[in-house]
């Protein structure tokens, strides 16, 4: 376990749900709401507040439009969110010694 402190792992993706959502989006450049709901099988209200948490610390970016007259919420992560992660996946790899 060289190199590795247990700091260089990223509180905000301790949540399975928002492990999820960042794994997601890293794939693919954007989903909406419901997507992300059907994806990681979580009620509305929790795939909200981690969307909130994830918002709030700028890693994903939230576009809202409208579908016809329908209104539509959109995700994709920044480019402090995709780096963030990849810290995040690095930091993991090394404490498994990879």
């Amino acid at each position: 376990m060289k190199n590795f402190s247990i700091y260089d792992l990223d509180k905000a993706f301790e949540s399975r749900v928002r492990l999820g959502i960042m794994s997601a989006l890293m794939v693919e450049p954007s989903l909406d709401f419901k997507q992300l709901k059907a994806l990681l099988g979580v009620t509305d209200g929790n795939l909200a507040t981690h969307l909130k948490a994830l918002e709030k610390k700028q890693y994903i970016l939230v576009t809202k439009k409208f579908i016809g007259r329908k209104p539509n919420t959109s995700y994709s992560l920044t480019k402090e969110g995709r780096t963030a992660f990849e810290n995040h996946l690095t930091a993991l790899e090394k404490l498994l010694g990879r």
